[in-house]
């Protein structure tokens, strides 16, 4: 084999292994659950059809407190308190 051919696949090598770390890296550096990691409020799912398409392991969540928005792990969902039953005032 040619001595470029043998660096150009080293090389190549090396930057696919580079993003594949990376990418590993910061998955486990993303909040897990579904908290905000400004406010700490509790934050809604958003579909994004580009975004679920290409990483289906984490969700896309908006935080309708301090209007944050991006990626959350899956993990433990803040329970949700019983509803308030509200009556007319007469």
């Amino acid at each position: 084999m040619s001595e470029l051919v043998i660096f150009s696949l080293v090389f190549g090598g090396f930057f696919v292994l580079r993003g594949i770390a990376a990418t590993v890296f910061f998955y486990f550096i993303l909040p897990e659950g579904d908290r905000c990691p400004n406010c700490d409020g509790v934050t809604l799912r958003v579909q994004s059809k580009g975004w679920n398409t290409l990483l289906p392991f984490v969700r896309t969540s908006w935080c309708y407190e301090c209007d944050w928005h991006g990626l959350l792990r899956h993990g433990p969902l803040t329970p949700v308190s019983p509803t308030r039953e509200f009556t007319k005032t007469p």
